[in-house]
């Protein structure tokens, strides 16, 4: 693999890193602006609606830069966010920070996917995929233990500023690694709009959603649940969520390993068996032991539909792979935030701190039948991986990348 993804995978870590490590720090930042942990709670809510917007926008704003030069744009612009968050006087402050942070998540993941993609041979795109996501799992076992552990015993505003500096390093990565891709010609933002109306990247967008929704039905309320119903202590999430960070990065190695060769037959398998593990937690999760083997499986399970799900959208919008890209990571975001409120409903409607895990059940069942729903519209028409105007193009490879 060309060092370049080392580069990507720095980012990716950073950028994992600034969007899950608030959770386990919303107490100190509340009680620091004397504002209610629900309020604090808008830092998460307000991330995530950024990256949803900001995946289009940035991407959009992107189209006349190279691809490099988006990336490292996109990474000075998560450099800034980070460290207004870092000296924010008013908690208003702080929430403009992560919107701005938040603005790089989806157009940095959306444009290195497609990057990473075009540095390898054809049939090492997903494993290259994978590799630049290895960056975001890694994250959930490192960055963000230890930033939680950092924030709660020195002082928030240092995980910040760490992580900004963490950006830099990514800047100057990106900088340096990544080859310069000329800027692909005749391919306008009018072209990358209109692989939007293929139905196999909408089908590729709506399994996102669901697939990845069904996964945080149940992690977003894994507190509770954990100290609740299997009798953890509250310390013990910290080691239980370094579990699920695990499964992720075994998980996203695995989905990109095996979507290079047999991509649907990845997701039917993946899907299908995050249904099943899902549906079992609401057994498990009243055994210690049980249940910390099952959120290392739901990690796994659900990140080994990440590589798999990111390269059918590269290959669905084949002709203009970009926006739909950076599209397909706000869809990730938007079944989080979908399943997160699902899974209050059912809790508000005293059906138990388990009760998540069936909406998270069925979320993955969903995902598994628009996978052979896709899968069947595509032996009937006889297409695979075209663009929206009807020809394969060739595969971009950057010939230093080849030796």
């Amino acid at each position: 693999m060309p060092l370049a993804l080392l580069a990507l995978a720095i980012g990716a870590f950073g950028i994992g890193t600034t969007e899950f490590v608030i959770m386990g720090l919303l107490p100190e930042v509340a009680a620091d602006f004397q504002v209610s942990i629900p309020t604090a709670g808008f830092l998460v809510t307000g991330y995530a609606l950024g990256v949803v917007l900001g995946a289009p926008l940035m991407t959009v704003l992107g189209t006349r830069v190279t691809r490099k030069r988006m990336l490292m744009l996109l990474m000075g612009l998560f450099i800034l966010g980070n460290a207004v968050s870092a000296v924010a006087p008013v908690f208003g402050v702080m929430l403009a920070g992560r919107v701005i942070a938040s603005l790089a998540h989806g157009a940095f993941f959306g444009i290195g996917s497609v990057v990473a993609a075009d540095l390898v041979a054809p049939q090492k795109k997903a494993g290259a995929i994978a590799t630049m996501f290895t960056g975001l799992t890694v994250a959930n076992v490192v960055g963000v233990p230890l930033g939680t552990y950092i924030g709660q015993s020195v002082g928030w505003r240092t995980t910040f500023f760490i992580v900004a500096a963490l950006g830099v390093v990514g800047l100057l990565g990106v900088a340096r690694l990544v080859p310069e891709q000329p800027r692909a010609e005749g391919v306008r933002l009018r072209h990358e709009l209109a692989a939007f109306r293929n139905v196999q990247v909408l089908l590729a967008m709506a399994m996102t959603v669901l697939g990845f929704g069904g996964v945080f039905a149940a992690i977003t309320y894994i507190t509770p649940m954990m100290t609740e119903i299997a009798g953890y202590s509250a310390s013990s999430v910290t080691w239980l969520l370094v579990l699920f960070g695990l499964g992720m990065v075994g998980g996203n190695l695995l989905g990109g390993k095996f979507a290079d060769r047999h991509l649907m037959p990845m997701l039917y398998i993946s899907l299908g068996a995050l249904a099943v593990v899902l549906s079992l937690f609401t057994l498990t999760a009243h055994n210690k032991f049980a249940a910390a083997v099952t959120i290392v499986l739901i990690g796994g399970l659900g990140f080994a539909t990440v590589p798999p799900l990111q390269k059918r959208v590269l290959d669905q919008a084949a002709g203009a792979p970009t926006l739909a890209s950076a599209v397909n990571i706000g869809a990730f975001n938007l079944g989080n935030a979908l399943s997160a409120w699902l899974g209050g409903i059912v809790i508000a409607a005293g059906l138990g701190y388990t009760a998540p895990n069936w909406v998270g059940a069925v979320l993955a069942a969903s995902a598994l039948a628009l996978a052979v729903l896709s899968s069947g519209l595509e032996r009937r028409t006889g297409t695979h991986s075209r663009s929206v105007s009807g020809h394969v193009p060739e595969p971009v490879v950057v010939a230093e990348a080849r030796r």
